[in-house]
């Protein structure tokens, strides 16, 4: 079991910018991806951005150059640094955890709020 705290969400002016945190904790496994999603009231939620244990990331095309995921193997912790910010980003921020290993299971937080105004 792998539990995931986020925090860093709160108001912010379009433009602006913000930096989220996860912290896991639990039975984390070094082989695993770290990711961030986001969904706004109506909408699926969609990928954002993904960190495996070796530092690769992945990013959605539309945040691609403004946002930037990160990750303190030492704090089990995962960081979403977002600038440039829109308003139509304002959404639920979910941090996830993904077994790479057997029996292979997704962790989800309780999700962070990120409203853009303007």
């Amino acid at each position: 079991q792998v539990q995931l705290v986020e925090s860093g969400g709160g108001l912010v002016q379009a433009g602006g910018s913000l930096r989220l945190s996860c912290a896991a904790s639990g039975s984390i496994l070094r082989i695993n991806v770290m990711g961030w999603y986001r969904q706004a009231p109506g909408k699926q939620r969609e990928l954002v951005a993904t960190i495996n244990n070796g530092g690769s990331t992945n990013y959605a095309n539309s945040v691609k150059g403004r946002f930037t995921i990160s990750r303190d193997n030492a704090k089990n912790t995962v960081y979403l640094q977002m600038n440039s910010l829109k308003p139509e980003e304002t959404a639920v921020y979910y941090c996830k955890h993904r077994t790479l290993l057997p029996p292979f299971y997704d962790y989800w937080g309780q999700g962070t709020q990120v409203t853009v105004s303007s």
